[in-house]
């Protein structure tokens, strides 16, 4: 039986994949599906150190067994899975990416205009600010979301928000991004997925990621679904996903 790995983003947890898990398991793969550090019943350190890429990688490594697997990831998930196949070729036996392209490239300035967001979370007033007033500028850079709700009541639990926003601050610092080295290119058959109702990610970032994929490409573009087309498309985005498991 052959594992699938998915891996959820911000300010998600596992149960983004509701959708995916049941249809999955009945065509007979094995899923994997965690809570990433500082979301969901994760452990949520304050210290931005424990949330750096290749840290977040070990530990979600470190379980598993030695065996290929099939990765799966969105958002946050999404970096993490495109990282985890460039870096650890023999671990990935196919890759597929949802909203989030191949990191480390250069960003157009619609892109930055896009992701204002990661420059605001750099403060240490950061989350004061998105939970002001029942969490209004929370909710509104949130709006989009299906679960709304659901997330902004567990951005307000006692430390979530700022293991959240540890993911960027440890991550996506300008500083870093000046420091940040080149990384392999993909060898694994990779599938990207970008829906045009996201207000987050741009299209270019994803449909250039086949620029970084040695193995076999394939994008797809999911007409009308927000940011987290798992769920508003559900049904397209497994359909797509199995196709590319089985090939």
């Amino acid at each position: 039986m052959t594992d699938v790995l998915l891996l959820h983003g911000f300010p998600d947890s596992r149960e983004v994949w509701r959708n995916q898990v049941g249809p999955l398991e009945a065509a007979g793969f094995r899923v994997i599906a965690p809570d990433l550090l500082g979301f969901g019943e994760a452990e949520k350190p304050r210290e931005v150190e424990r949330y750096r890429m290749t840290r977040i990688i070990a530990e979600v490594l470190e379980p598993l067994a030695d065996e290929p697997l099939h990765v799966v990831g969105h958002d946050w998930g999404a970096g993490v899975a495109w990282v985890l196949a460039a870096l650890f070729p023999d671990r990935v036996r196919t890759l597929t990416a949802l909203s989030v392209g191949f990191p480390g490239g250069p960003r157009a300035i619609e892109q930055r205009r896009l992701s204002w967001y990661m420059l605001l979370f750099q403060f240490e007033e950061a989350e004061e600010l998105l939970l002001r007033d029942d969490a209004a500028l929370l909710r509104e850079w949130l709006a989009d979301s299906p679960d709304l709700e659901r997330q902004v009541a567990a951005l307000r639990e006692p430390g979530a928000l700022t293991a959240g926003l540890n993911w960027y601050r440890a991550n996506v610092h300008p500083r870093g991004e000046l420091e940040r080295r080149q990384l392999p290119p993909v060898a694994a058959p990779t599938l990207g997925l970008w829906s045009t109702g996201d207000h987050y990610l741009g299209e270019e970032q994803m449909t250039r990621s086949g620029e970084r994929v040695t193995g076999h490409w394939r994008y797809e573009r999911i007409e009308g679904a927000t940011h987290w087309l798992q769920i508003d498309a559900a049904e397209q985005v497994t359909r797509l996903l199995l196709e590319h498991l089985r090939s």
